[in-house]
């Protein structure tokens, strides 16, 4: 099973899903490494991305969740994730469904996270146009951030027990 987590800039998504992969061995990708050019570019300047400029990116991310799946790896992603059409493409012709965990939080928590953020190209300016793109997922493990990343981590391997786990223990953290 492989895992993406989901939300907002300042949500914890690339702390989270470090912790759960190192946790339960599985390789992390973390959905920024692989914003082309172009958008970090944007985003760096306080422009919010459109659809059309996530649609190569999230196709990629796609690719290496092929990739993975092909390899008989499970992996923890970190991505923003933040419409339904995005998740759709996330799993297009995945043979196995991505456990998909929204780490939701309070705008000001959110903020205040941002604010003390440093070597980031998403400036906290961004967090309301997320915020307003952002659409809820229905099928998703909801969770706090006021928690610890230790409290969520343990929540999500509650909730999404291991069965029949592949776990890759090359200690990898990341695909190529």
């Amino acid at each position: 099973m492989s895992y993406i987590i989901m939300g907002v800039s300042g949500s914890g998504k690339s702390t989270v899903g470090k912790l759960l992969a190192q946790k339960l061995q599985l390789h992390f990708i973390d959905a920024d490494d692989h914003h082309l050019a172009p958008s970090i570019a944007k985003m760096s300047q306080g422009i919010p991305l459109t659809d059309e400029d996530r649609a190569e990116w999230l196709r990629k991310l796609n690719h290496l969740l092929k990739q993975a799946e092909a390899a008989g790896q499970e992996v923890v992603m970190a991505c923003s994730a933040l419409k339904e059409q995005y998740r759709l493409v996330l799993q297009q012709n995945l043979g196995n469904e991505l456990k998909i965990v929204f780490l939701d939080g309070d705008e000001a928590l959110l903020r205040s996270r941002l604010s003390n953020r440093t070597g980031h190209f998403m400036p906290g300016a961004l967090l309301a146009s997320q915020l307003e793109t952002l659409e809820v997922p229905a099928n998703a493990l909801k969770l706090n951030v006021i928690q610890t990343p230790e409290e969520l981590v343990q929540e999500i391997i509650q909730h999404y027990p291991a069965q029949g786990s592949s776990i890759q223990t090359s200690g990898r953290t990341g695909l190529t």
